[in-house]
């Protein structure tokens, strides 16, 4: 149990990775450090932890000890990186905060959208305040496999560990595209998004709302996935209301179940990134992109705290890593990707998967479409400078799939990968470098 999380992320040879606790897990939960820059939430061992986070966590790294090949922490990795990518950290809205969303999505329809926009800044007006997650990307999950798998090497005595690299052919990073389209004037506009797209060499995903926003129809559907593009579906009717209980729920997710097997969707999205996890294995798709890494500005507050994707149960998680354009555009006011490339590289510095939310309603306007555009020729530019692979929701779900079933197995003083779809895997190894993670890539494939 206490392996899992850093296993699966790694796929790493068995016999290396070896976690114990140093004494017994408390009760209740709270925040505490494993090194400076890496804010855990859940149960430890004796020690102090915090009901918020805050500047002056105490260091659990300190306590963690060798023994042996093993590796002895004052808490659960799994059920830390557990509790941050299913965002158990969050504090359960108010029933007051509860009441003022139900009354904002009842008089919704009868607002402007300046309104609105007046409205979604006054809830996002201290987001700065807040800690965690770490704005403008967060990749705590990320360090925190990093420094486990260090002291792992440490305590195994060997000079390097191998195990499955991230993405396909050794691929530095991922990016994926997805439009979500609100409105009949956004999904009017969305075979212009498709020339814009094509012409950057991209495909991407469009989540199509199913019902009361706009007539869906077969054409549409058959004349984005003709050009390549692949359809998902996003909530149901886009009300507000699809998490209010579990049982309007579980009613509200059979009807759209079936209209992912009538669209032929494999994925899923929750309107304005509303969410709970758990309530998830109601749902009838192979991945969800309803998660973000880093929520301040959004209704819902929280973050996955990873910038790769994880499972939740059968689901695979694709989290939304990067600034939704309306976001951009509308709160935080900006009329540049200049946030967009600093999240970019955030990403891949540690080879995450950068995704992207641009609706065809947000960027029919001329200011709003020339930002998009500058986006692409960006992004086109990055894919011929370097190794990116650039990849459709369900392309990456199909990978991560696959990648979670590979093993890596010794084969004299040499590894290798077994398991279907190995054949695109390619081995990394974690060395220790002056007391730091680095990866490697053997000499055949190169370095990333």
């Amino acid at each position: 149990m206490l392996n899992r999380a850093i296993s699966n992320h790694y796929r790493c040879a068995e016999g290396f990775l070896n976690f114990e606790l140093t004494g017994e897990l408390s009760e209740d939960r709270g925040y505490f450090q494993f090194g400076p820059d890496v804010t855990c939430y859940g149960r430890s061992c004796p020690g102090s932890r915090q009901n918020r986070s805050t500047s002056d966590l105490e260091n659990f790294l300190d306590r963690a000890e060798l023994k042996g090949r093993t590796v002895k922490t004052a808490f659960d990795p799994t059920e830390v990186v557990d509790n941050l990518r299913l965002e158990r950290y969050v504090d359960n809205p108010s029933r007051a905060e509860e009441l003022l969303r139900k009354l904002y999505y009842k008089v919704r329809p009868l607002t402007t959208q300046l309104l609105r926009r007046k409205v979604q800044q006054f809830h996002a007006r201290n987001w700065r305040d807040r800690s965690l997650p770490h704005w403008p990307v967060d990749t705590t999950v990320e360090r925190l496999c990093e420094r486990l798998m260090l002291l792992s090497l440490r305590a195994s005595g060997a000079e390097r560990i191998p195990f499955v690299w991230f993405w396909p052919n050794g691929a530095c990073g991922c990016m994926t595209m997805t439009h979500d389209v609100e409105t009949a004037a956004g999904l009017a506009a969305c075979e212009e998004l498709m020339d814009m797209d094509d012409a950057a060499g991209i495909n991407a995903s469009f989540q199509i709302v199913p019902e009361k926003r706009y007539a869906v129809t077969s054409e549409v559907l058959d004349s984005i996935r003709r050009r390549g593009f692949e359809i998902g579906v996003q909530d149901l009717n886009h009300d507000g209301h699809l998490f209010d209980s579990r049982e309007e729920f579980v009613r509200r997710a059979q009807i759209i179940n079936e209209y992912g097997r009538a669209f032929g969707a494999r994925g899923f999205r929750a309107g304005v990134l509303y969410r709970k996890p758990e309530w998830y294995d109601a749902l009838d798709f192979a991945f969800d992109m309803s998660i973000p890494n880093v929520a301040h500005l959004d209704p819902q507050r929280g973050g996955c705290c990873t910038v790769l994707p994880y499972f939740i149960g059968d689901i695979l998680e694709l989290p939304v890593t990067t600034t939704q354009d309306y976001t951009l555009f509308h709160l935080l006011n900006h009329r540049a990707i200049d946030l967009w490339k600093t999240q970019t590289e955030l990403i891949l510095a540690k080879h995450g998967l950068v995704s992207f939310i641009v609706h065809p309603d947000y960027v029919i306007e001329p200011q709003t479409k020339a930002v998009y555009a500058n986006l692409l020729e960006y992004l086109r530019c990055m894919r011929e400078r370097e190794n990116i692979w650039f990849a459709l929701p369900s392309e990456i779900d199909c990978w991560w799939r696959a990648r979670s079933k590979m093993s890596v197995v010794q084969d004299g003083d040499a590894f290798r990968i077994e398991g279907e779809g190995s054949e695109r895997a390619v081995l990394g190894f974690a060395t220790d470098v002056n007391g730091r993670l680095v990866y490697e890539f053997s000499k055949a494939t190169g370095a990333c």
